[in-house]
């Protein structure tokens, strides 16, 4: 699957819903009725980032929930791309873009969200065949004014901004005619999913599908 192709199908996947959970799952058997609280929510895209060991496990469990979609967050290596495949990922999502991973999701066939933070390498994302990108770290890098420029001279860019966003600044990101979506970890807190709050996290999440786009 060449990178444009799996741009295409980021892109449709990023359109699916206002806001991406970026979730860190640290109990696998946790998983299943997190998807299925998120999900019920209105929210069908997952990113479970491999920031845990119980992380692939957790993907292959969400996997399973119907009407879901689900893809594993921070691989930063081949290696990374393979195992999140194998447990089941629909798509892998990078704080950046490598030679090597833009080839191995290429013969993976699995859809790559890379991350660009500057204009240059936005530029050579798009020279890789890649429209559809991360903004990350999206507030310690200028926010929603800095993405809001790049849209001038970089029109067919179109961006998922994760890191540091909240509720109260969402829709500032999600008004911009440059934005799909946006990533945020506070739908699911490292507090409600230990103590299994999944209706709490439902509710959440329907505030969340609510969000206004542009």
């Amino acid at each position: 699957m060449n990178p444009e192709i799996q741009s295409n199908r980021t892109r449709a996947l990023c359109g699916l819903a206002p806001v991406i959970p970026v979730i860190v799952i640290r109990n696998a058997e946790r998983a299943a009725g997190l998807a299925q609280a998120l999900i019920s929510g209105g929210l069908p895209v997952l990113e479970v980032t491999l920031r845990s060991d119980a992380a692939l496990e957790a993907i292959r469990a969400m996997s399973a929930v119907s009407g879901g979609h689900v893809g594993a967050g921070t691989v930063l290596t081949p290696d990374d791309a393979r195992r999140a495949k194998d447990a089941g990922a629909s798509f892998a999502v990078s704080p950046g873009l490598t030679d090597r991973l833009i080839a191995a999701c290429e013969d993976l066939a699995l859809p790559l969200l890379p991350g660009a933070a500057t204009a240059s390498e936005v530029m050579r994302a798009a020279d890789a065949g890649y429209h559809m990108l991360k903004f990350f770290p999206a507030e310690a890098i200028g926010g929603a004014p800095a993405l809001k420029s790049l849209a001038g001279p970089l029109p067919r860019i179109s961006f998922c901004p994760t890191g540091g966003i909240s509720p109260a600044i969402a829709p500032d990101y999600l008004a911009l005619p440059n934005v799909v979506c946006v990533g945020g970890s506070w739908i699911a807190t490292d507090a409600d999913v230990n103590a299994e709050n999944w209706g709490e996290i439902q509710e959440r999440a329907h505030d969340a599908a609510r969000l206004n786009r542009r």
